[in-house]
């Protein structure tokens, strides 16, 4: 009787222990703030199921171009980390005294396509250069580097001034995606990472000597300096359970 009531106790304190185990992660559980490139969509969301699974830690994500989220990172919001389709931005937010700095790393090298709905459409730049075409779609090159690595491309074929008319621009590379996926534009510049999972339609992928290397570049804001997720989260994005993601949609990495 003795040993049955000690055997009682016993699993009342093992499933204590779990219970106060589980607890005390939930407690010690933060959220991390993280301003994300629109081309990164996808990734990031795999990235974010990933990390909280490793860490406890969930991420929340807003999307944009990056230029529009640096806008809103220089007038304030509460963002702890900021993912930049360049490497610029994430500078100059440390240069302005937004983000850490030395936090500023290089997380994926993006690349580009030219795509369209139609699986007969794309062959390679001969499409560029027959122009049989109403409408090309692009993401804002002034505020989404994606859409000025397809300027580059164009302008490095010789055929911007022939197809600056045609052009119809996307605030972000999202956006540009939802014009081509919509039949909104025959054709336009993607990023590779967005049609990676499929092999609908046609596409041509971009030789990277004919537009500037996409290094996509991470930096620590100051609103997640003390923030326990967004240092968890940094360090993640930097394991190679991370890159494996990130290499899976397309995209290049470095060490």
């Amino acid at each position: 009787m003795k040993k049955t009531k000690i055997c009682q106790n016993n699993k009342f304190l093992i499933l204590f222990l779990i219970f106060w185990g589980l607890t005390y992660k939930i407690a010690l559980a933060e959220n991390v703030r993280v301003a994300v490139a629109a081309n990164f969509t996808e990734v990031a969301n795999e990235i974010g199921q990933a990390f909280e699974q490793k860490t406890g830690h969930k991420a929340l994500y807003s999307f944009g171009s990056t230029g529009q989220l640096f806008t809103q990172i220089s007038q304030g919001a509460p963002f702890d980390i900021f993912l930049a389709a360049d490497q610029s931005r994430p500078k100059k937010a440390v240069e302005d005294g937004y983000a850490v700095s030395g936090s500023q790393f290089t997380y994926a090298v993006g690349k580009i396509a030219l795509y369209s709905e139609d699986p007969d459409f794309i062959k390679d730049e001969k499409t560029l250069r027959e122009g049989k075409f109403t409408k090309i779609a692009i993401a804002n090159p002034s505020t989404a580097p994606y859409g000025a690595a397809a300027v580059d491309v164009m302008k490095h074929l010789g055929l911007y001034s022939k197809l600056e008319s045609k052009i119809v621009q996307g605030n972000n590379i999202a956006q540009t995606y939802q014009f081509v996926h919509s039949l909104n534009a025959e054709i336009g510049f993607v990023a590779l990472s967005q049609i990676s999972s499929h092999n609908n339609g046609s596409r041509w992928i971009i030789p990277a000597d004919l537009y500037s290397e996409i290094a996509q570049d991470a930096v620590l804001l100051n609103e997640g300096e003390n923030n326990e997720a967004a240092l968890a989260f940094i360090n993640f994005l930097k394991n190679p359970l991370a890159r494996n993601i990130i290499e899976k949609y397309g995209y290049g990495t470095k060490q």
